[in-house]
């Protein structure tokens, strides 16, 4: 195995990874109930202690 063959492979496994990844996330923030998730923690820099 040389660096060429290796190098490709991990930016292929790597961009299956990432893209992966952005999915998760979409999903995750447009999921049901994810509005006031997101409200609430737009909210925590403006909250006083």
């Amino acid at each position: 195995m040389d660096y060429e063959t290796l190098r490709q492979g991990a930016d292929s496994w790597g961009l299956i990874y990432l893209v992966a990844l952005f999915v998760i996330v979409v999903a995750f923030l447009f999921r049901p109930g994810g509005r006031r998730a997101a409200q609430e923690a737009a909210r925590i820099p403006l909250k006083e202690d």
